[in-house]
């Protein structure tokens, strides 16, 4: 049992050695990748970069071997990544931690200590998604009004009847000020009766826009 978690590297990476730690490294990707679009909104490329990158690390950590030189100038190229991405979701972050962590693992040829503990955590992430935590109903209600309406207290009526929270996010003004829009987060307290909802917001601010849709906090592209 103790030698199935033993390096696959002796002395030195042979050929063989090389070809079994990047299959598994692809392996531990496909694992990450499937467990990341669990219950959770993701795109092809964000996938596809979850699959190959444990490879790529793997590759890199292998071809440093040692060389500090070589080692700085890799860590500066991997620095230029964070300058090309835009804000992301937590699950999606740990998700490329996890597979930068399997891929460092399997360049030490610790095979059986990668797959484990990749199986392990995607296990973990898949099982914490089905939990109902925090606050996945929430949404986003933007809502224009004339500058003649005081907007403290105006909606605070129809808040209570068909929400069970609503805050007050931004607001700004537009239209050379002859306008004010409004963004709050809301929750709602039954979703079958978004329509009554907006047509009560309507009557109040005049007939102006109204638009209600589902929080887009944080689901950018990587």
């Amino acid at each position: 049992m103790n030698g199935l978690f033993q390096s696959v590297i002796e002395t030195e990476m042979t050929a063989k050695a090389f070809l079994i730690c990047l299959a598994a490294s692809l392996l531990c990707g496909l694992i990450i990748a499937i467990s990341a679009s669990f219950k959770n909104q993701t795109t092809k490329s964000f996938i596809i970069s979850l699959v190959v990158l444990p490879m790529i690390v793997f590759t890199v950590i292998t071809t440093v071997n040692g060389n500090i030189g070589t080692g700085v100038a890799v860590m500066g190229a991997f620095s230029l990544v964070r300058f090309r991405s835009v804000p992301g979701k937590a699950k999606d972050i740990a998700a490329i931690f996890l597979a930068m962590t399997s891929g460092l693992a399997c360049s030490g040829g610790y095979i059986a200590t990668a797959l484990l503990f990749t199986v392990i955590v995607c296990v973990v992430l898949c099982v914490l998604s089905i939990i109902p935590l925090g606050n996945d109903k929430s949404m986003d209600l933007q809502i224009t009004i004339p500058e003649s309406l005081h907007f403290a207290n105006e909606f605070e009526d129809i808040f209570n009847k068909y929400t069970k929270k609503h805050k007050l996010i931004r607001a700004k003004t537009s239209n050379m000020g002859s306008l004010y829009k409004l963004f709050y987060r809301i929750e709602l307290i039954d979703t079958n009766k978004i329509q009554e909802f907006i047509d009560e917001l309507r009557c109040r601010n005049g007939n102006l826009e109204i638009s209600l849709a589902e929080t887009t906090e944080g689901i950018e592209e990587l």
